[in-house]
């Protein structure tokens, strides 16, 4: 007999993955792990092609109410360290819905321009129009963790941009912003066979960036400015989960479940026509075809 006390479907993993008050450790939670899901690989890539139909039905109708003054949208935030798969759940997780209502930005180190502004000038450039669902590969938090790391910016200064993407992010959630913060969690062990992947593999070495071996060798301190960020921003507006990513599949689903919750609670419905419709058919139905 199962316990229908116990959350089900995109609610199981909210409930697995959301943060909990205070500073996480990231030790203690296990990037191999899959604790919303009892089944396999195979059975994992099943359940997430199951999300697909009802995925794009929900986001089509995101996209529709932009036809009536569109207010709602989605921002997914995808967070994490190299390899760490922030590209696979593109392709696997939001490429199940229409792609003309998705808005994906991927964040690079700033440019001059960029620079001369606060840090959240060009991440306002950026945001989705709503009735999309927006992603966010890397975003503002690069600016509290490799800052924190790489010591580009004080401790005064990191504290103040804290605060401010608390502030910037409520702001969202009162425009009618879904805020979905994914902090893909992988083990240092599985980074490195991934990136030994990526060289004993030609096809894949235009993925490769030396760099990635130096960032590899300051990883408890990753680690560290990841446990301050999640600590510092983690709201009851905008939570943050975190998703094991040692298993490929797994955080597909995971981000799928959280994606699909999200568009649930937004109770989306389809724009009422603003016109007669029985009218309407009559006229194409008496229509003479054109010549």
């Amino acid at each position: 007999m199962t316990d229908s006390s116990q959350p089900t479907g995109a609610a199981a993993f909210e409930s697995a993955h959301r943060l909990s008050g205070g500073r996480p450790d990231l030790t203690a939670i296990d990037p191999h792990g899959k604790p919303a899901f009892d089944g396999d690989k195979k059975a994992g890539k099943k359940a997430l092609a199951g999300l697909g139909d009802e995925l794009a039905d929900l986001q089509e109708r995101l996209f529709a109410t932009r036809a009536v003054g569109a207010r709602h949208r989605i921002l997914l935030v995808l967070q994490g360290m190299d390899t760490s798969g922030k590209g696979g759940t593109l392709r696997h997780t939001v490429g199940l819905v229409d792609p003309q209502g998705v808005a994906i930005t991927s964040f690079k180190a700033p440019t001059e321009e960029e620079l001369a502004h606060d840090f959240l000038w060009r991440i306002r450039r950026a945001l989705p129009e709503p009735g999309f669902v927006g992603v966010f590969d890397r975003s503002h938090y690069e600016d509290v963790l490799i800052a924190r790391v790489r010591e580009l910016a004080d401790p005064a200064e990191l504290e103040r941009r804290y605060d401010a993407i608390n502030d910037f992010e409520a702001e969202l959630v009162d425009q009618g912003t879904v805020v979905v913060k994914c902090m893909l969690h992988i083990s240092a062990e599985e980074q490195r066979e991934r990136l030994l992947a990526r060289l004993d593999d030609p096809t894949k070495h235009w993925k490769f960036n030396p760099g990635d071996i130096d960032e590899r060798r300051v990883w408890p301190a990753y680690r560290e400015a990841y446990e301050i960020a999640l600590e510092r921003t983690h709201t009851e507006v905008a939570p943050w989960y975190v998703i094991p990513g040692d298993r490929k599949w797994y955080r597909n689903l995971a981000v799928g479940h959280l994606l699909l919750g999200a568009l649930q609670r937004l109770d989306l419905q389809w724009p009422e026509a603003d016109f007669d419709v029985a009218e309407q058919r009559a006229r194409l139905v008496a229509e003479e075809p054109v010549a």
